[in-house]
């Protein structure tokens, strides 16, 4: 048998490679950032908190005052006028506090709205092997059950407690104005409460933060299941999912029942400091009153602010359960902009590095030793798309693409075409930036891919950035103008219509409902061919500088193969684009091919050069020239 049971990090035990989490001090550096962004609203409620924590102050010494009347035959106008101070004072106090709390809730729930999309865009930036390699349930479970937690904390947490603790710090202020030894009897109660805390804090932060990981791992889990769902009952593998959703989902309990235990066993511990810091009070108040120091009614006043604060620490000190939940999330949820701005910094260093070597003429040739040259521009032109040294794997050690080296000029068509597996896709998720580069450097239109996206619409009028349709296209779920201004929030339905026709989707004319015709999951199911057009209208509405066409029509019979050929170049014209073509006729209108052959370029030059010279691509076409025959035979 183990000598000790075993710890919760000794549970712990990641299936996937999770993204970061922030430290403490970058996620509270985050949170008062958020918080400032909207200061005047922010420094007004902290206004109307404080105001409405002073008029609750004054409850405790209007009743000290009724007392003092009552002890010494006072007259019933005095009663009357101390009750009604007391009802203002309370009024006041209540309506100011229930303002300050809407005030910060609204503060709060801006600032989660803020950072709710940093994190979707900074998890967009990310690069999608580190994505992948984290696993579905961990990005979901970030900007879904971290985002709640943190959201609950806002909402009704942080209001109460930030009310509380100005609440707390006032009412020792008043026990002082009474006696300085009643302020000094009521922290008798503290050195228990701070070592509760921190005996709370140490304990539970680590559970709470994998909670968070185990409810992530359980969420992946579920999807992975029901995703595969018709290859897992076909398998027969059903209890065995089963078992493993059982699994996680357990686990994911005893990390939340651990940090229950620990929550009871801290309301315990204050309970027993608020007996404590009472009994000090009233036996300093008898004291005090015994040696004629203070008044029976100062002497009640004091107990009465002791007892008040009953509720403010109860809610500060019990809150910190939540808080630490919400800090948990929070520190997820910054860590996704946090592991951005490290890749960001690490791509920059590395451009500036690169960018003397990438030519403005697209015609530069470096010395680089044994490797092939860069595959020139066929334009003395700016380039518009430049890879220097590119290498890039999924998994160390095993190489896809090694030492590329591309330059595309504005305006140039250049297709990469090769075998399945020659490194065409990769290329183009590195000229994206969906993937960095192992080593080497990607510019587009002078920029890092990953910074390319957030300045996409700085300049209207003036096409920027890239844009990518691969084969595997995405019918978003609403109406049919709803998928195209995604593109183009702002286009008009004769802009949309004018998209669509010149992709050549005129089917749209005949839907039953026009534009308004929902299309996606639940509404009217696009065919492959109608899917790409709708995609390439989104192009032409979008207006990138670059496009990258990633097989995007090779999903689509040979009846349906020349009308998207035609919309493909539509869309394209005017622009830059990178065309991975699977049917080498969408090569040869190309300005430039260049030939791919296990990750490496082999080859680049026009459709007519290479042809000509009797290489490889001479080889796929002669080939792709046979099949094409036997097609028409």
């Amino acid at each position: 048998m183990s000598a000790h049971a075993p710890s919760v990090a000794d549970r712990a035990a990641p299936a996937h490679e999770i993204l970061p989490v922030a430290t403490t001090a970058a996620t509270n550096a985050a949170l008062w950032r958020m918080l400032t962004r909207r200061r005047w609203l922010f420094a007004g409620t902290v206004a109307v908190l404080l105001a409405g924590s002073v008029a609750g102050l004054a409850t405790p010494a209007l009743l000290g005052a009724l007392v003092n009347v009552v002890a010494e035959g006072g007259e019933t106008s005095d009663l009357v006028r101390y009750a009604l101070l007391l009802l203002g004072a309370g009024v006041l106090s209540a309506g100011l506090g229930y303002l300050g709390q809407t005030l910060l809730a609204r503060i709060c729930e801006g600032a989660l709205a803020d950072l709710r999309e940093d994190v979707l865009a900074s998890a967009l930036d990310l690069p999608l092997e580190q994505v992948e390699r984290a696993g579905v349930g961990d990005v979901v479970a970030r900007v879904s059950g971290d985002v709640d937690a943190v959201s609950e904390a806002i909402s009704g947490v942080l209001p109460a407690v930030t009310s509380a603790a100005f609440t707390i710090v006032l009412t020792l202020v008043g026990l002082g104005a009474l006696d300085w030894r009643f302020a000094l009897a009521a922290i008798a109660a503290a050195p228990l409460q701070v070592v509760s805390l921190r005996w709370f804090l140490r304990r539970s932060g680590p559970v709470y933060r994998e909670v968070r990981v185990a409810e992530a791992q359980r969420t992946e889990q579920v999807i992975e299941t029901v995703a595969g769902a018709t290859t897992v009952t076909t398998l027969g593998h059903g209890d065995r999912h089963e078992t493993l959703v059982a699994r996680s989902s357990l686990r994911a309990i005893d990390l939340s029942l651990t940090g229950i235990g620990l929550l009871t066993r801290f309301y315990n511990r204050l309970n027993v400091a608020e007996l404590i810091g009472l009994g000090a009070v009233l036996a300093v108040g008898f004291w005090l009153v015994s040696g004629d120091a203070v008044t029976v009614g100062a002497a009640t006043a004091a107990a009465l602010y002791f007892h008040r604060l009953f509720g403010p620490i109860g809610t500060v000190l019990g809150e910190f359960d939540e808080i630490q939940k919400a800090g948990a999330g929070l520190a997820r949820l910054v860590g996704v902009t946090t592991a951005t701005a490290t890749a960001g910094t690490a791509e920059g260093d590395a451009l500036s590095a690169e960018g003397d070597r990438i030519s403005a003429g697209g015609d530069e040739n470096p010395a680089q030793g044994d490797r092939p040259g860069p595959a020139a521009t066929s334009r003395g032109t700016r380039s518009a798309v430049a890879l220097r040294g590119v290498t890039f794997a999924y998994t160390p050690g095993r190489d896809v693409v090694t030492e590329v080296d591309l330059d595309v000029a504005e305006g140039e068509h250049v297709a990469l075409v090769g075998a399945s597996g020659a490194g065409k896709t990769s290329v183009a998720k590195l000229a994206m930036g969906i993937h960095r580069p192992t080593r080497g450097a990607v510019r587009v239109l002078g920029e890092a891919p990953g910074r390319r996206r957030r300045a996409m619409n700085d300049s209207p009028g003036r096409r920027h950035g890239a844009a990518m349709v691969s084969q595997e296209v995405h019918v978003f779920s609403g109406t049919l103008a709803e998928d195209l201004r995604l593109a183009a929030p702002d286009a008009s339905d004769a802009e949309l219509t004018a998209a669509l026709d010149a992709v050549e989707a005129h089917w749209a004319h005949d839907l039953p409902d026009g534009l308004a015709t929902v299309v996606g999951a639940g509404g009217l199911d696009l065919s492959p061919d109608r899917a790409q057009q709708l995609a390439l209208a989104r192009i032409v509405l979008l207006d990138p500088a670059v496009v990258v066409l990633d097989e995007a029509t090779a999903e689509v019979g040979t009846d349906g193969a020349a009308a998207l050929d035609r919309a493909a170049r539509a869309a394209l014209s005017g622009r830059t684009a990178v065309v991975i073509a699977h049917r080498l006729s969408q090569a040869r209108t190309a300005d430039r091919v260049v030939v791919m052959e296990a990750g490496r370029i082999v080859e680049s030059g026009t459709h007519d050069a290479l042809c000509e010279a009797g290489g490889r691509y001479a080889q796929l076409w002669a080939a792709w020239e046979r099949g094409a025959g036997d097609r028409r035979g």
